[in-house]
């Protein structure tokens, strides 16, 4: 039977809280920015006071919810933001929707499976649907909660849609059980480091002595006696030839893609210009372009190199010089300070910790071919075309 969206679906809106209203530690918020194709990006969440708790308890997510972003960039640009639906799982349940997003919750599951919702509004029909009534410039457009509402569709029998949901939901419970695991073991990581190159809690550690506040045999320097970042090679997306690698620039994520690569993996990228600072690791050859980077062919010591810089993530942020647009230059990094342990701690280290990223490597891969799986089945399932 057709319903329209409104018909079957409530709606809440975005809360359109100010951004004075942050603090520290609190209520988490989920911004549109925190929601990629790939998932949920929590390395920079923003809270609100617990006193604020009562005030937006509208905007709580459950598990399950539905998620739209209203606002964003055209659908004709690589990663845009406007459209793109995002299905609220356990790493993200309890958070507060910011505004320039709506929160979609069926009203009678026994008309609507809620998981199929979520799987309806990525598929290219709706999509399309609604993308084709954004208004604005391409850099940002706004998608009207009425174009949501009134997108009409053919609903199969309540069984066939819960059993959609239950296919297409297999997927993303790998995807999410993997980025679980990648967490844990970031942490694990960085908690290490911590304990060995900040509290001098190293392997062997008793048989060592401190002289001038550092371990015996370490040495005061900077990140450029161990390693070099380079600047990479800018590429614009007119000049990339459609490929499979990714092309790191300014962004948190990548801007688009290119056939060839220019570094080995893993590797460092640092941002140099918009997010200038950010730092990440790719676990696949990418082409560096507006950002520096550093990749295992000119280290082996990129995970201690890794950690350093995300244990120092607010000091790469001070770096930023310019007045219109921020940078942070690859001389600025490799000048940073640094304490340089002996050989042989970096390689005990080395040791411990390259299984942890080496895991985390393989769940990255795992991630990959579950949405491979879940992209190629989700259109073929809504349309018909293949039977649950």
């Amino acid at each position: 039977m057709k319903y329209k969206l409104d018909e079957v679906c409530m709606f809440i809106n975005g809360g359109a809280w100010s951004d004075k209203e942050y603090v520290s530690n609190g209520l988490p918020v989920l911004k549109v920015t925190n929601c990629k194709p790939r998932g949920f990006v929590l390395d920079d969440i923003d809270y609100l006071p617990l006193f604020s708790a009562q005030k937006y308890e509208k905007n709580i997510l459950n598990k399950g919810d539905v998620v739209i972003a209203t606002v964003g960039s055209h659908p004709n640009l690589v990663d845009s933001a406007a459209g793109r639906s995002c299905i609220i799982n356990s790493m993200v349940e309890g958070f507060y929707l910011n505004q320039n997003a709506v929160c979609i919750r069926t009203k009678d599951s026994k008309i609507l499976d809620q998981k199929f919702l979520g799987y309806l509004t990525k598929y290219r029909l709706f999509q399309h649907y609604i993308q084709m009534r954004g208004k604005g410039a391409a850099n940002q457009m706004r998608i009207a909660i009425g174009a949501i509402k009134s997108y009409e569709f053919d609903f199969p029998e309540i069984a066939i849609q819960r059993k959609i949901g239950a296919i297409l939901y297999s997927y993303d419970a790998l995807i999410e059980n993997s980025q679980k695991q990648i967490k844990l073991l970031e942490e694990a990581a960085q908690r290490l480091f911590k304990e060995w190159f900040i509290n001098f809690r190293f392997s062997g550690y008793e048989n060592s002595s401190i002289c001038d506040g550092i371990p015996k045999g370490w040495e005061k320097g900077i990140l450029g006696d161990i390693a070099e970042f380079k600047r990479g090679k800018t590429i614009t997306k007119k000049q990339a030839v459609k490929g499979d690698y990714p092309v790191v620039a300014g962004g948190k994520e990548p801007a688009y893609y290119h056939n060839k690569a220019n570094t080995d993996m893993p590797v460092i990228t640092v941002s140099a210009s918009g997010n200038a600072g950010f730092t990440k690791i790719y676990y696949r050859k990418i082409w560096a372009s507006d950002c520096s980077y550093l990749d295992k062919g000119s280290s082996e010591n990129i995970y201690f190199i890794y950690l350093f810089l995300r244990y120092n993530q607010d000091d790469l942020y001070s770096m930023q010089t310019g007045s219109c647009q921020q940078h942070v230059s690859a001389k600025d990094i490799n000048s940073m300070a640094m304490i340089v342990p002996t050989n042989e701690v970096l390689t005990a280290f080395r040791g411990i910790v390259s299984p942890f990223f080496e895991k985390i490597a393989s769940l990255e891969q795992q991630i990959s071919l579950s949405l491979q799986a879940r992209d190629y089945l989700l259109p073929k399932l809504m349309s018909g075309e293949i039977e649950p």
